[in-house]
């Protein structure tokens, strides 16, 4: 059975479409809110929720007992050993003291919306991989790139530098402008060139907002995951339609656009990257900040296409 938070899409929502949507909002809870009761919790704890803390961390690639082989704990709630190491690598990725304890912080940015893609891919941390030294340039806040690549390091065919999109039919009219400003954002600042065409049949990137399981073996589960796409050359990109989503700033809404850019980043070939206000970072607090790119993302990008 899929558990609530299942899910890391960002999603958003238009105040355009408040009103005519507020249903969905009102029954719509963060999969991460049970978060927020283990805080102080450690090794040795034995508390309820702590099972589904151990599943939020294997879905992001932090916990696998399988391949551990302790298999002991994998289906309680006792915050063991593995748990509390857990714990400590997605604190280090977090940029928070590496505990291992889940104090007030941790629990903070656990419960954060975030991208569904995971963190850690097949035991490879993608947010550790980075650190390439650079000098000064596009208003970046570290002197370190931390850009990370999609499993693989896929990406498009030299002959595929100009790239179509196209929305699923339903996708609100209000989300069209934010996407393509997104797409124009990446087009100025890499090799890409977009246009908009009128089915995602034939369409190289291929946009819509769904709701829980949507065919695609990733279902989204409540608002606290925001979207997921898939690396090159599906083009797949979604968006969770349960997110309180916004253009611009908007309490306790989530802005489309940097969810877009983040997005796309992933379309493109993109990992998720530790540096904290980068596009590519996998998460993003609800309603006081509207991303744009930094250097460590057009870093990643010409480094990964070599251009």
């Amino acid at each position: 059975m899929a558990t609530r938070f299942q899910a890391l899409v960002l999603a958003m929502f238009f105040v355009p479409l408040v009103a005519a949507m507020a249903h969905v909002h009102e029954n719509a809870t963060s999969p991460f809110e049970f978060i927020k009761q283990l805080k102080g919790c450690h090794t040795g704890h034995k508390t309820q929720g702590i099972h589904d803390l151990k599943l939020y961390l294997k879905h992001f690639g932090y916990l696998n007992y399988d391949a551990s082989g302790e298999l002991t704990h994998a289906d309680d709630d006792h915050f063991d050993s593995l748990l509390e190491s857990a714990v400590k690598t997605y604190q280090l990725n977090f940029h928070l003291k590496p505990t291992g304890t889940l104090d007030a912080k941790t629990v903070s940015t656990m419960s954060m919306p975030r991208c569904h893609v995971a963190d850690i891919i097949n035991g490879t941390n993608m947010m550790g991989k980075g650190g390439h030294s650079h000098g000064r340039g596009l208003g970046s806040l570290h002197s370190a790139s931390r850009y990370t690549f999609m499993d693989g390091r896929p990406k498009w065919p030299a002959s595929k530098s100009h790239l179509t999109y196209a929305f699923f039919p339903d996708t609100p009219r209000e989300a069209i402008v934010p996407v393509a400003q997104a797409l124009a954002v990446w087009s100025a600042n890499s090799h890409f060139r977009f246009s908009r065409v009128s089915s995602t049949v034939n369409s190289d990137i291929k946009i819509g907002f769904f709701r829980r399981d949507h065919g695609d073996g990733n279902p989204f589960y409540g608002s606290g995951v925001l979207a997921h796409s898939f690396a090159p050359t599906s083009g797949q990109l979604h968006f969770n339609s349960d997110v309180a989503w916004a253009v611009g700033i908007v309490p306790g809404r989530i802005d489309l656009e940097s969810v877009a850019l983040h997005e796309i980043g992933h379309v493109l070939g993109l990992g998720h990257s530790s540096v904290e206000g980068a596009i590519m970072f996998p998460s993003i607090p609800a309603g006081i900040t509207r991303r744009i790119l930094q250097r460590d993302d057009v870093l990643g990008m010409k480094a990964l296409y070599n251009v």
